[in-house]
C-alpha cells in the first residue's frame, strides 16, 4: 500500500498530493487534524495511515490536475 507505485510511469502513489485531503491553503497543506506530523515532500510516498486517494483527475478543492499545476507554477513568480 505505502509502496504503490504508477505501472506506467512508476511514481509512487501513496503521496499526499494523491491525497483526498491534500489542500494546499489548510494547516500542514492537510485536511486532516488528526495527522501527528506535517509531511514535508508532498510529492514523495510516505507512511500516513489517513491517505485516501483522490477520485482521478480531481482535486480535493474541486481544481482539476491541470489546473492545480498551473496554480504551483504561477506561485513560483509571485
Amino acid at each position: 500500500m505505502f509502496r504503490d507505485e504508477c505501472d506506467n510511469c512508476g511514481r509512487d502513489l501513496h503521496i499526499c498530493i494523491n491525497c483526498s485531503f491534500y489542500d494546499p491553503h489548510a494547516s500542514r497543506e492537510c485536511r486532516e487534524p488528526a495527522i501527528p506530523d506535517s509531511v514535508h515532500d508532498k510529492e514523495r510516498k510516505n507512511l500516513c495511515e489517513y491517505f485516501q486517494p483522490v477520485k482521478e483527475g480531481q482535486r480535493p478543492d474541486g481544481d482539476s490536475a491541470p489546473d492545480e499545476a498551473r496554480r504551483r507554477l504561477e506561485a513560483l513568480f509571485k
